[in-house]
């Protein structure tokens, strides 16, 4: 269970426990947002899980800024002031973050940064390959437009401008799109990674091409995936809509045909590689094995951060039971209640 303060009777000392060396015995974390599901459900318990089983005595004190980069800042702060020596962040606006870390850097306060690179001096960086997920998707949206590739409009509704991820994406989601499609006739950056905005777009889309102006959508994520395809059967379009991150509402989806694919990242090993750092750092270990890659910040501004990224896999209605299922994610029972029971019969999914 995360505690809503924090461990060890030092948390109460506030500037007082900062002054007598820090607290030794808790790690922050501190997380993005909750509209995508994966955080609550999946980041958030393993990452309290292995640092518990990694260090029977630590304590996490656990924030969520629900979007909000000004109480994430406070959340943020309030740790530092607390004492607390490492941090996990993963930031809601990357570039704000740059005078935390900054600061504190200098109170001795070790910063990993979690999914998204934040910009700073930041101790270690856990996330994945987010170009290479782009290229993925882009090139798992032009297999489902398949002969008809060539002769196709696409349009595409890109993530929050905030978060460092979505141009890695948008950048490598082009990389596979541009030269296969007819064009990209309409795109927008949705920000917060808004569902309910991604589907106001999708409608002004439908607006300004026409029904048959298009012929497939390029989702960052589930969660827009969701709002888009609300938007295209509100007018009656089916196209190939493509998506990220493997929620149970995109697998469903795609199970019944009106989702192409999702990006499935493997939480666990980012999550539990982020704990392993997290406590080694609190106890002054070196963490060298567990980072082999250097990454810069995407200002250019920090060089050579100690990183380690994971790689991704296209899941489409073929390989949801060797990918999901197998791995646990979400059990038969999960994808599969009473409305999508035939679509899982269907896919051979028991």
């Amino acid at each position: 269970m995360a505690l809503s303060i924090a461990a060890c009777g030092k948390a109460g000392d506030n500037a007082d426990g900062a002054a007598a060396g820090g607290d030794t015995k808790t790690i922050g974390l501190l997380l993005p947002e909750n509209k995508t599901t994966r955080y609550e459900t999946f980041d958030r318990p393993i990452i309290e899980a292995k640092i518990k089983a990694l260090c029977a005595d630590c304590e996490v004190k656990y924030n969520n800024a629900a979007q909000d980069t000004e109480t994430q800042k406070k959340q943020f702060d309030a740790l530092v002031t607390q004492g607390v020596k490492v941090i996990i962040l993963d930031s809601v606006d990357y570039k704000a973050t740059k005078s935390w870390v900054q600061q504190a850097e200098k109170k001795g306060v070790k910063v990993v940064a979690y999914d998204r690179l934040a910009e700073g001096p930041i101790s270690a960086y856990v996330s994945y390959d987010n170009e290479k997920i782009g290229r993925l998707q882009g090139e798992a949206l032009v297999k489902a437009l398949g002969a008809n590739a060539k002769d196709a409009n696409v349009v595409m509704i890109n993530g929050s401008p905030t978060d460092p991820n979505a141009p890695l994406f948008k950048k490598g989601a082009h990389s596979a799109i541009d030269s296969a499609v007819k064009k990209v006739v309409y795109e927008q950056d949705i920000p917060d990674w808004s569902p309910d905005e991604a589907n106001k777009k999708m409608g002004a889309a439908i607006d300004s091409l026409g029904k048959t102006g298009f012929q497939g959508v390029y989702s960052a994520n589930d969660g827009m995936a969701g709002g888009i395809i609300t938007a295209l059967a509100k007018q009656g379009v089916k196209v190939p809509v493509g998506g990220q991150d493997a929620e149970l509402a995109g697998l469903q989806r795609i199970l019944k045909g009106d989702q192409a694919f999702t990006i499935y990242k493997q939480i666990k090993p980012e999550a539990e590689t982020t704990a392993e750092i997290a406590v080694k750092l609190l106890k002054g270990e070196k963490i060298d094995d567990l980072v082999p890659v250097k990454v810069d910040s995407l200002t250019g501004e920090f060089k050579g951060i100690p990183a380690k990224l994971y790689d991704a896999q296209v899941v489409t209605k073929e390989n949801i039971a060797s990918t999901i299922i197998a791995d646990n994610v979400y059990k038969a029972a999960d994808i599969c209640t009473a409305e999508y029971k035939a679509a899982c019969d269907a896919a051979g999914i028991k």
